[in-house]
């Protein structure tokens, strides 16, 4: 039996709850619901799109921040506790949005708290505890634990347009909510956990100890902060233009019907991003494998703007994006991990998911704000292209995969 196999026959069931944690955590569900909620939002309480959109701003910016606080103390308890408890706070202060009243102190303070209590029921922790399970599959091991995602945006559209249609956006809260409380985290309680020293990969440990640099030694290395850069201006591109893809494919003459669908295909293509780039990921250099994966989104963006697209068209300008991002969330957690290795990689990832969670919470809101006063998306559209193509030809500065403990005498 390959070393690869031996992996996932050992940590099949970690990477199973791991997936099933992303899925239901608080990085995909906001962001998958938000969207269909803007227009009856607006209609009920005529607050803007910009500020509606905010609320999603309010939890990215509050969850980004406290990104390198939640990976300190998942390098220090361990990341069982921390990602099921936060999973179980998450769920209750999700559901709790059905209940507010017509008040933006409410509606932002809600989104406050689950940036607050969510954090850590997302990549940050998960994708910690993958990392010591997986060297030589790494790669693939994450795109799978990032499929999450995509199983939301498959899933979740579909459920919340259901919940909005039977019992309004009030009753879609609660009805979310009970994938985390239901699925992630009985199974996490189950299997999800961290290897014991006798199941942790040799490549990553040296003298009893995970190999790897400091934080202050990263914060210090030119590399981080490409990576951060790049991060942030991908995100940039693409958060507001998941929110918002519901109102803009209204803008092509697509329903609201055609919005679940679509962002249905979304997962679909960020399920594929991942596997594929994760499968690569394990074979190339990886700057090489995001160059195109990251500019190919400028096309889709050029696409999107007007209102007469061809509908195929926005149907593949959609899933150029969701492939990109799948692509995107992977790169943060397999570049922390090679480039500044175990020893402190919740810190370090923390703050390498910190620009990817600030800048795809201001996105939406740089949408809307331009929808609401032009009345179309495309000057944001046409920003991201540029953006996108940024991002890509950062990450070719990075040079080689540094060399950590173990792995001289592999």
């Amino acid at each position: 039996m390959s070393q690869a196999r031996s992996e996932f026959s050992a940590g099949w069931k970690v990477l199973t709850a791991g997936m099933l944690g992303v899925m239901c955590g608080a990085s995909p569900l906001p962001f998958n619901t938000i969207g269909f909620v803007l227009g009856p939002l607006h209609d009920e309480f005529g607050w803007s799109f910009a500020t509606i959109s905010a609320g999603v701003t309010t939890f990215g910016i509050t969850a980004g921040l406290l990104a390198p606080i939640i990976g300190a103390a998942v390098d220090r308890f361990g990341v069982r506790r921390i990602a099921l408890g936060s999973l179980l706070a998450f769920a209750l202060v999700f559901a709790a949005i059905g209940l507010i009243p017509g008040s933006l102190v409410a509606w932002f303070g809600l989104w406050f708290l689950i940036g607050l209590v969510g954090m850590g029921s997302t990549p940050v922790t998960w994708s910690r505890a993958i990392n010591m399970w997986f060297y030589r599959s790494r790669g693939l091991a994450l795109g799978l634990l990032l499929v999450g995602t995509s199983l939301a945006a498959l899933i979740v559209p579909k459920v919340a347009v259901w919940a909005i249609a039977t019992w309004g956006w009030r009753g879609m809260y609660p009805v979310v909510a009970l994938f985390p409380l239901l699925l992630a985290l009985p199974l996490g309680l189950a299997w999800f956990r961290e290897p014991t020293a006798a199941e942790t990969p040799a490549e990553i440990t040296a003298s009893g100890g995970l190999v790897g640099v400091t934080f202050a030694e990263a914060a210090k290395d030119r590399r981080f902060w490409t990576i951060w850069i790049s991060i942030a201006l991908v995100a940039l591109a693409y958060g507001g233009a998941h929110i918002h893809m519901p109102e803009i494919i209204k803008q092509h003459g697509l329903t609201a019907a055609d919005g679940a669908g679509i962002m249905g295909m979304i997962g679909i293509a960020l399920l594929s991003g991942r596997i594929v780039t994760g499968w690569l990921l394990d074979r190339i250099w990886a700057p090489f494998v995001c160059l195109p994966i990251l500019s190919i989104p400028a096309l889709a963006c050029w696409w999107l703007m007007g209102n007469g697209t061809d509908q195929t068209m926005v149907w593949v300008s959609a899933f150029l994006l969701g492939f990109a991002a799948g692509a995107e969330s992977d790169l943060i957690a397999y570049l922390a991990s090679r480039y500044f290795g175990m020893a402190n990689y919740g810190k370090i990832y923390g703050m390498l998911y910190m620009p990817f969670g600030i800048f795809s919470a201001i996105s939406p809101v740089l949408y809307g704000r331009i929808r609401d006063t032009t009345g179309s998306y495309d000057q944001m559209l046409m920003g991201a292209t540029f953006l996108f193509v940024a991002g890509a030809l950062l990450l070719l500065t990075l040079g080689r995969y540094p060399v950590f403990g173990a792995r001289e005498a592999a």
